[in-house]
């Protein structure tokens, strides 16, 4: 294909597909909310229709929940699997908004046009990227330069319990080459990102169970155990005075950056001082030996992120608790086992239980982490085709979240995801006033346009 003609397309084409998007952006797709199923229905019979008049094979599947949209086009060179989710999240508190979040606007911002309504940048703005850089494509050439089958889903925003079952029931129709995920966001402003690296987790709840009733702290103060103190003890030894993690065996199958992929961030310009200063800190808490890119992106984590035991009411109330409880989280990297990291911390905290306490555990969840073959030349490929778009050059990086789709398209589909998307981290997602850039919406479809032009 002629891709200047394409992006010339796209250009003179970008009014229309800002109504385009209006005109989805409109249907109040809230996924967690029974109240808008018949919602959920209309947007996927929309996206559908509109796939339709550009040439898929587009259907709307349903599934015990929220229906999904599958779509198949092109015929020749490599085939590539688009997924994005259609669902968004609730508006509540409402009178946080501005305006209606369901009657979107493009705002003048000190930095730009934004376009401002629930869904816009999560997620229903990121996919339409792709599928207007598929309409451009087919325009401007008669085809599409690939094989494309889209995979979009309605429950993303309410845990996605249909999705297992629907990829296993579906796998074969929808394996594919490599996945696209539009998910994410750009590094900052000017830089593209693609995202190979996403944490893993799993989550421990702790309970020590002492006493067998709380106790006046008069009379038992002293001589009784207090599973807060147990409970405390065991958690400030869960690091060491470096930050490490002091589980055993907690960092195996942990990798160490490449040479090249450290060149790369340390180009970023990454300001670490900035970014613990936006939220009040100033020392960075992780392991002393790694930057803060390295902690928050390739490195595993263990965090408490609650603890409840005793009398937590107004006022004051002098009692031993008969129990304390922590939930406690690990982010994990690379090849690290989450089944066997839950082993090694149970072990471990109950070789720290002393006589007339016992320990209770309860996990939430366990999912590996997800790392990219980029040794795949598509990913080199659409390095370059988004640093030619944008006016600094694209880089790999890591997430320090997770994003459980990719791994399920890896353990079901054996297929590795390629994450690139256009968000911003102040577009507000999940909360009042959510935006999109509108730049960030063109140049994300001029950025598909060019990545499948690379890509074939």
């Amino acid at each position: 294909m002629t891709l200047s003609q394409v992006l010339n397309r796209i250009d003179g084409d970008l009014d229309a597909a800002t109504d385009r998007l209006f005109d989805l952006l409109r249907i109040p797709s809230i996924s967690t909310d029974p109240a808008y199923n018949d919602d959920c229905v209309k947007t996927a019979e929309w996206i559908a229709k509109d796939l339709t008049g550009i040439g898929f094979d587009a259907s709307v599947r349903t599934t015990p929940g929220h229906p999904m949209v599958v779509a198949h086009g092109g015929s020749d060179g490599p085939h590539v699997l688009f997924y994005g989710h259609y669902d968004v999240q609730p508006v509540d508190p409402l009178n946080l908004w501005n305006r209606d979040p369901f009657d979107p606007v493009i705002e003048d911002t000190p930095n730009g046009k934004v376009i401002r309504a629930r869904g816009s940048s999560d997620d229903k703005g990121q996919l339409m990227t792709f599928i207007e850089a598929c309409r451009a494509i087919v325009a401007e050439t008669g085809a599409l330069p690939c094989k494309i089958t889209i995979f979009l889903e309605g429950e993303e925003e309410s845990g996605s319990p249909s999705l297992v079952p629907f990829l296993q029931e579906n796998a074969k129709e929808l394996s594919a080459d490599i996945a696209l995920i539009c998910d994410t966001g750009l590094f900052d402003y000017d830089t593209p990102a693609i995202t190979t690296m996403l944490r893993g987790m799993t989550g421990q709840e702790v309970t020590i169970h002492g006493p067998d009733m709380d106790l006046h702290s008069g009379r038992y103060g002293g001589p009784a155990i207090n599973p807060i103190r147990v409970l405390s003890k065991i958690l400030g030894n869960l690091h060491d005075d470096n930050g490490r993690i002091t589980v055993p065996d907690f960092y195996d199958g942990v990798p160490e950056l490449t040479d090249e992929l450290r060149a790369q961030w340390d180009g970023l310009g990454f300001d670490g001082d900035a970014f613990l200063a936006s939220v009040g800190l100033s020392v960075p808490a992780g392991e002393q030996d790694r930057t803060i890119l390295e902690q928050a992106w390739s490195r595993p984590t263990a965090e408490v992120n609650g603890i409840t035991g005793g009398y937590t009411g107004d006022g004051f109330k002098t009692v031993l608790p008969a129990q304390a409880t922590a939930k406690v989280s690990f982010r994990l990297v690379g090849e690290q086992d989450p089944h066997k990291i839950q082993e090694n911390f149970q072990n471990w905290v109950r070789a720290q239980i002393p006589a007339d306490c016992r320990v209770e555990f309860h996990d939430h969840g366990a999912g590996p982490a997800s790392v990219m073959a980029t040794t795949n030349p598509a990913f080199e490929q659409a390095r370059l085709a988004l640093s030619d778009e944008w006016p600094n050059p694209a880089a790999f990086i890591g997430a320090g979240g997770s994003i459980p789709v990719a791994g399920y398209f890896k353990t079901i589909l054996d297929m590795d995801s390629m994450l690139v998307g256009f968000a911003l981290d102040d577009d507000a997602i999940h909360s009042p006033n959510e935006k999109y850039d509108l730049r960030s919406f063109h140049k994300g479809i001029r950025s598909w346009a060019r990545i499948l032009d690379a890509m074939t």
